[in-house]
């Protein structure tokens, strides 16, 4: 029910930062988990990132360190700050939201949980 549209793909050099945006609209749920999740052509979905309602964060050891996710209640807009990017981060990327919050909390980096989903952003790395 809540529609999301991410932002903020696009080409850099490796060892370059982009910020990647999802505007949330629609239904806004009271309890909720909230992810980032890449897929490269030929490649499993992995999950990157995730917050959830009651402010816990969880990443893919592949990104720790690097990658930062944040959230703006007030803006509904989930972000994923991408620092140090190296090849093997190119890929789409999309958000996803799922308010069964009992479930997703416990695998919050699952993307098969996970109901609402964006049309996914673009990352490009270049070496």
């Amino acid at each position: 029910q809540v529609q999301l549209v991410e932002s903020g793909g696009g080409s850099v050099q490796a060892g370059g930062s982009l910020r990647l945006s999802c505007a949330a609209s629609g239904y806004t749920y009271n309890s909720w988990c909230m992810g980032w999740f890449r897929q490269a052509p030929g490649k499993e979905r992995e999950g990157v990132a995730a917050i959830d309602s009651n402010g816990r964060i969880s990443y893919a050891d592949s990104v720790k360190g690097r990658f930062t996710i944040s959230e703006d209640t007030a803006k509904n807009i989930l972000y994923l700050q991408m620092n140090s990017l190296k090849p093997e981060d190119a890929a789409m990327y999309y958000c996803a939201e799922d308010p069964f919050f009992v479930r997703c909390r416990r695998s919050p980096l699952d993307g098969s949980l996970y109901k609402d989903w964006g049309q996914g952003t673009q990352v490009t790395v270049s070496s």
